[in-house]
């Protein structure tokens, strides 16, 4: 579901979205807010049937940002859920959604010794010894032997529908049941939507698992790559996964 925000006379309307924070109060003005009721509808709620609405920030390292709590009139059972929300300014829209060092991911996922030195290699915890490499200091997939090539997609595919669950939804309590977009575009009003995360690991997952003609590889419509960066410190060599939220704009 897809709109773009309505003029309205309202400052959080024309100038708003600067942060999570807006959102939150948005969702806590349901009320007399236009936005959070197209939202609310989005989330299946009708909002004759609503009581109460209360949202908050989720702090942490979660995948959600904000937790909304709905209340219905005559009803015992509190809806409640929780929203990853990707704030894009930028046309190229690309979003770091996980990061962590190979040896957590090694724990996640049961990934065998060969495919984690694979892993390290890639970004830099371990040093290469071949010579002749675009970078000295690791070595892209490309690089690696054919052999190891075809291990690294091999895992990669058979753990697709986990590896994507885990690093777009996530496995704790504060799980994503939604994905919400807010475009912030420089020259008009934002545009923003809302997907039930099944539908957006259905989208992201959708391809297959190949190695790019950079050497990183893809995870249907996820791009795996060393962090890098980070001014040289040791944390540049983590290993991180990438979306373009605008993607789903293309989508609707």
């Amino acid at each position: 579901m897809k709109r773009d925000l309505e003029q309205i006379g309202s400052k959080t309307a024309k100038d708003g979205f600067k942060n999570e924070r807006d959102v939150v109060d948005k969702f806590n003005n349901w009320k007399i807010d236009y936005d959070s009721q197209s939202w609310l509808k989005a989330m299946n709620y009708n909002i004759s049937e609503i009581e109460n609405v209360e949202a908050e920030l989720i702090s942490g390292h979660h995948k959600s940002d904000v937790q909304v709590r709905v209340n219905i009139y005559f009803k015992t059972l509190v809806g409640i859920e929780n929203i990853s929300l990707k704030l894009v300014s930028s046309n190229t829209g690309f979003n770091q959604i996980d990061k962590r060092w190979v040896n957590k991911y090694v724990d996640m996922w049961n990934i065998p010794l060969n495919i984690s030195n694979a892993l390290k290699l890639f970004t830099g915890e371990i040093k290469p010894s071949k010579t002749e490499l675009r970078d000295k200091r690791r070595m892209y997939f490309d690089e690696m032997e054919i052999k190891t090539q075809k291990e690294i997609i091999k895992f990669f595919t058979k753990n697709k529908i986990l590896i994507l669950s885990d690093i777009i939804k996530g496995n704790d309590e504060f799980s994503a049941s939604w994905l919400m977009v807010v475009w912030k575009k420089v020259d008009s009003n934002p545009e923003w939507l809302i997907h039930d995360i099944n539908y957006v690991l259905n989208f992201y997952g959708n391809g297959n698992v190949s190695i790019t003609e950079r050497g990183n590889l893809k995870i249907g419509k996820v791009t795996m790559q060393r962090k890098g960066g980070d001014a040289g410190r040791n944390t540049a060599n983590m290993l991180q996964f990438k979306i373009n939220p605008l993607k789903l704009f293309e989508n609707q």
